[in-house]
């Protein structure tokens, strides 16, 4: 683990600006840190914490997830995900808004479950999972001119809160098992497991030798990454956060870090 560290610092001072970084073994406890304090605006990761908010409703029997809601012209707004060119009108179920939140990144279906659970249910979810430095306020797209603050988050939130889910204690294991799996079907993979490798088998349909459960976040200057890889027998949670850096540098980062951690992970975790 100090030389994963060595290589990780070594990785982000070559990109320059600011990171945030915790990585952990959630096999063997062993963890790295560096400036996992820092405040970060939360861009899109801020969706994992709003999706386990909604299942903490769902299981508190506001709603059931299989209702539904409408699409209002008044959701819609720009930036990631197809609601937003859909016709008003248009019927889905809870469930589906939080795979498009997440797989997507769909800001429309973000926003449609922001006004379904509350912020402040976001805020009292996030605290229950041990971010305790990190809050939310805005939705996406939608910035009052008097703000009352800014979605932040920390390296070290953001790993407390995908611990809690990797080992099932929050609400219930089937919860938390529903999430990892919403995580898995990850469509944006340009960063932490861009540089993992595909499948070496000749068989059609063969799975990879790694699975990631994960949420990118980004915007001008900044760009996230946070999940859980799974790879061998083993599984390890990996927060990489960044600001004032340029994207392609970013994303390059990002992957060689997903792509050191899968080497760890590979090598018997004799790093």
């Amino acid at each position: 683990m100090d030389q994963l560290k060595e290589t990780i610092i070594g990785l982000t001072a070559k990109a320059g600006g600011t990171w945030g970084v915790v990585v952990e073994d959630l096999d063997t406890g062993k963890s790295l840190a560096h400036n996992e304090g820092e405040l970060f605006l939360a861009e899109s990761v801020i969706k994992v914490p709003i999706m386990a908010a909604v299942f903490a409703a769902a299981e508190e029997k506001r709603f059931n997830l299989s209702d539904t809601m409408t699409l209002r012209r008044e959701d819609m707004v720009g930036g990631s995900g197809f609601l937003q060119h859909m016709t008003p009108g248009i019927v889905l179920p809870i469930y589906d808004l939080i795979t498009l939140m997440i797989v997507q990144s769909d800001n429309t279906a973000t926003n449609m479950l922001v006004d379904l659970v509350g912020a402040d249910a976001i805020n009292r979810t996030m605290r229950e999972t041990g971010m305790k430095e990190s809050h939310f306020f805005n939705k996406c797209c939608v910035y009052p001119v008097n703000r009352e603050g800014l979605n932040e988050i920390t390296a070290a939130d953001v790993n407390a809160l995908l611990k809690t889910l990797a080992t099932g204690s929050y609400i219930s294991y089937h919860a938390c098992q529903q999430m990892i799996e919403i995580m898995k079907k990850q469509q944006v993979r340009n960063g932490l497991p861009a540089y993992l490798p595909e499948s070496d088998s000749p068989v059609i349909g063969s799975l990879t030798p790694w699975e990631m459960a994960h949420k990118p976040g980004w915007d001008t200057g900044r760009q996230h990454d946070a999940g859980i890889l799974f790879a061998g027998k083993g599984s390890v949670s990996i927060t990489v956060l960044s600001k004032n850096i340029e994207p392609f540098s970013a994303l390059d980062t990002l992957a060689k870090i997903g792509q050191s951690v899968y080497a760890y992970m590979t090598a018997g975790k004799k790093a």
